[in-house]
């Protein structure tokens, strides 16, 4: 009997599909104060530093179980305590969404993303995303405006699902979409530990992108992608080597 044949690709994004312009720290700080500002709109007043405080005190917690619990719940947190606590959601969202107007602006496709992208649909690859994020509308809106979106059978997002990869549930949420098993898929991604350790960890093929990678010696000897690529228009003879390979 065959064994399925890979056609369903699930990307990571943010240094996958997209990398960031500059040095984040500049950005943030830009972000905080528009977030600042508009609470201050609303007679809201919040500190941007203690804010980004506890924004890397969340990263730190969902680094560990590996659950997101947002910027949202972070916001909504860090208001109350500060005696705001009936704050309607409009203008939590509205904040967030000062802050995601700064941070978007520092997101921009890879070179090669778009190419790739028509490539693989022509050939009738599916194509699905999963990105850790703090914020599924945040995400949403690069999609949409990066135009990439028809490319896709779905976007997820883990502000959207609460795991974060690369917890096991994470990626059985996203084959769900489509109704496959892992055998099916294969996972395309920059982090050798969410994208590319959580893959094989669920039995899914991995092709690690190695551009945008970051890590450690010791992450090279305990994790091997099944694949690794500099560029993402490598992609396409590798998968076609990994449908032989499985047939």
């Amino acid at each position: 009997m065959n064994t399925p044949s890979v056609r369903h690709i699930l990307f990571d994004l943010g240094g996958t599909l997209m990398h960031a312009r500059g040095d984040w720290s500049p950005v943030y700080e830009r972000a905080d104060q528009a977030l600042g500002k508009k609470l201050r709109e609303y007679n809201i007043k919040v500190d941007p530093k203690i804010f980004r405080t506890r924004v890397y005190e969340y990263y730190e917690q969902r680094d560990k179980d590996y659950q997101e619990t947002t910027y949202h719940f972070v916001l909504r947190e860090l208001l109350k305590e500060l005696g705001y606590a009936e704050i309607p959601e409009s203008v939590l969202r509205s904040a967030l969404d000062a802050l995601y107007s700064v941070t978007q602006s520092n997101w921009q496709l890879e070179e090669d993303s778009i190419v790739t992208l028509q490539n693989l649909k022509s050939q009738n690859y599916k194509l699905g995303i999963f990105s850790n994020a703090g914020d599924d509308k945040d995400v949403q809106e690069l999609i949409e405006n990066f135009g990439i979106r028809p490319y896709f059978d779905f976007v997820l997002t883990s502000a959207a699902c609460f795991y974060r990869k690369p917890h096991p549930r994470a990626f059985e949420i996203a084959r769900a979409q489509w109704n496959i098993s892992p055998n099916e898929a294969v996972m395309v991604g920059d982090s050798l530990e969410a994208d590319i350790y959580g893959a094989k960890n669920s039995g899914m093929q991995t092709i690690w992108i190695t551009r945008r990678a970051l890590f450690k010696d010791e992450d090279m000897r305990r994790i091997k992608p099944d694949f690794s690529l500099r560029k993402l228009n490598e992609l396409l003879p590798t998968l076609e080597r990994i449908s032989i390979t499985r047939v």
